[in-house]
């Protein structure tokens, strides 16, 4: 179970890590870091989300596979 649920995590954190990425170069990011000098909310918190899923799913990975081979 820890190994399904680390791999979704896993998986669904890369695709917000990609998707915060495009966002952050949108032209509405790059106007809000122009008068801001910080992208738009909703990249940062795409990216953001995107690591913490992505370090979520890689830990249940590790231990759903450490538990298995043993």
């Amino acid at each position: 179970m820890k190994l399904a649920l680390g791999l979704a995590l896993l998986a669904g954190g890369i695709v917000l890590l990609i998707w915060g990425v495009t966002a952050a170069d949108s032209m509405a990011s790059q106007f809000s870091e122009f008068f801001t000098g910080n992208p738009t909310d909703k990249a940062m918190w795409l990216v953001f989300g995107g690591v913490l899923a992505t370090i979520a799913g890689a830990t249940l990975t590790a231990l759903g596979a450490k538990s298995r081979a043993a």
